[in-house]
């Protein structure tokens, strides 16, 4: 499952979620996860980061771990 795909996921489960206090929790994960970003700054990747996940697409591809674009906005259209 590509990173979009995993996003669309969580902002799904998130969706459901009825807790505050779980809200609470990953807004504060969310927010420490920008922070430590932020920090970093935005680094380009470099050559042998771009090739790993090159790699590891191709694995992907290879294992049957990915979902056509098609697949997945007629997923979406019946989420509304």
């Amino acid at each position: 499952m590509d990173i979009e795909a995993r996003k669309i996921e969580f902002i799904q489960e998130f969706l459901k979620i009825q807790s505050e206090d779980v809200i609470n929790r990953l807004e504060k994960v969310l927010r420490k996860e920008n922070k430590s970003s932020d920090e970093k700054g935005s680094q380009p990747m470099t050559i042998e980061e771009f090739n790993e996940r090159i790699d590891e697409s191709m694995e992907d591809s290879k294992n049957g771990r990915l979902i056509k674009a098609s697949d997945l906005k007629a997923k979406m259209e019946k989420w509304r």
